[in-house]
Parts: C-alpha cells; sequence; structure tokens
C-alpha cells in the first residue's frame, strides 16, 4: 500500500542515480571490472571512482585492485551488506507499488 511508502527510508547511500546503477550492475553478477562498470553506466573515470569510494566506505562494496599483464585492474563486487542493503532497498521501492 503507498501509504506504507516512506521515502525517508530509502537508504541515501544507495538512492544516488550513479550509486544506483553501480549496484544494480553489481547484484547481477560475482564481480565486475572498473572498465565493466564505466561502460555499464556511462560514467567518467573520476565520477565513478568517487561512487565507488562512497559505497566501499558504507561497507556496500568491496574493491580489489591487483595488476593484470603489468597494468592496474579494479575490481568491484557486493559485499554480503551490500546485497543486504540493496534487497532491502528494493523492498522498499516495492512498498510504493503495491
Amino acid at each position: 500500500m503507498a501509504d506504507s511508502f516512506d521515502a525517508n527510508a530509502l537508504d541515501d547511500v544507495i538512492h544516488g542515480k550513479l550509486r544506483l546503477a553501480i549496484m544494480a550492475f553489481l547484484s547481477a553478477v560475482k564481480d565486475a571490472s572498473f572498465g565493466e562498470l564505466k561502460t555499464r553506466t556511462s560514467a567518467s573515470d573520476g565520477n565513478l571512482s568517487v561512487h565507488l569510494r562512497k559505497l566501499e566506505d558504507a561497507g556496500y562494496v568491496a574493491i580489489e585492485k591487483s595488476f593484470v599483464a603489468r597494468k592496474p585492474q579494479t575490481r568491484a563486487a557486493l559485499t554480503e551488506a551490500g546485497r543486504a542493503a540493496w534487497i532491502a532497498y528494493l523492498d522498499q521501492l516495492k512498498t510504493l507499488l503495491d
């Protein structure tokens, strides 16, 4: 029922447009490279970095940095807390639709 929807209950960390896109994409894959996220979200390097850091600081995304063929590679994956926050976010949105 829409009466039970509380916009203030939406997770502000997830609710930003780019962070929402990152969370949605990562929820469907094991992990993703920085390049994949950049392509899927159409974000600039700097903007994507800032928003990944926000999600990492919240404990929603784990970032792994390594070298592949001597080139730096950054990979991101949802944490257990991130997956739980994503599900809670979707459940809150569902209350608006019901």
